[in-house]
């Protein structure tokens, strides 16, 4: 874990793509899209039916390593509308285990649809909200442009895709944006089989704008690496 200034408060940023703050004990994770392999295979692509275990192994350690008392999902929990209802009872057990031992909020995206949302709860445990906020921190599925308080989101799955030394470096990273507001953040996607998008899109900009500079973060080997993707003209001069 490597700790990122964040505002007046600190997070840590974990090499498996999770985001701690221990002032609040809370872990935040984003797009899990649990049950992505099963919906693939009822349309015609099989693969291995355990995305969901190994998402949920992995919330799991990063839950046993950090000591988190609460952990909140940001959104696209599950890969599409019917996904809880397909979630085999192992890892549903999972989920149990997981909601008896912390307080667990899952924040609804784009992929989640109402009564999904209602029957992961159901079945497994949490609370919904639509978005939360924690310790002056808004906790939501998409970043909302021209939000004025530090906000935490995901639903843009951002990688970073770079050459160094002729080598081409692809790896999930955080974006985060600075401005006068204060500092808001997009989380890479946590879920197994989650794809990205490339962290300097125009897209991602303008959902975190207005900004006075944008830059991917992620935890190598214990060091925080910062690569600047864009500089208001103002912050360059």
């Amino acid at each position: 874990m490597v700790p990122v200034s964040f505002g007046t408060t600190q997070l840590l940023l974990r090499s498996d793509r999770a985001v701690y703050w221990p002032r609040e004990r809370t872990l935040f994770v984003a797009d899990l899209h649990l049950e992505k392999a099963s919906f693939f295979a009822s349309h015609g692509q099989p693969l291995p039916p355990y995305d969901s275990r190994a998402t949920l192994e992995a919330v799991t350690q990063a839950v046993r390593e950090t000591g988190a008392e609460r952990v909140v999902t940001l959104g696209d929990n599950f890969h599409d509308a019917e996904g809880a209802s397909r979630l085999e009872e192992t890892a549903c057990e999972m989920l149990r285990a997981l909601t008896r031992t912390v307080d667990w909020v899952w924040i609804t995206g784009n992929h989640d649809g109402p009564s999904d949302a209602d029957e992961a709860a159901n079945r497994c445990g949490g609370t919904l909200h639509a978005e939360l906020e924690i310790g002056g921190i808004v906790c939501r599925h998409e970043a909302l442009p021209g939000e004025s308080r530090p906000e935490l989101s995901g639903h843009w799955h951002p990688k970073l895709d770079v050459t160094v030394r002729g080598r081409r470096v692809r790896r999930p990273c955080a974006v985060m944006a600075q401005s006068d507001a204060g500092p808001r953040m997009v989380l890479p996607a946590f879920g197994t089989l989650t794809g990205g998008m490339d962290a300097g899109d125009p897209a991602i900009r303008r959902a975190l704008g207005p900004a006075e500079s944008v830059e991917a973060l992620c935890a190598v080997r214990d060091k925080l690496v910062r690569i600047p993707l864009w500089r208001s003209e103002r912050c360059a001069a």
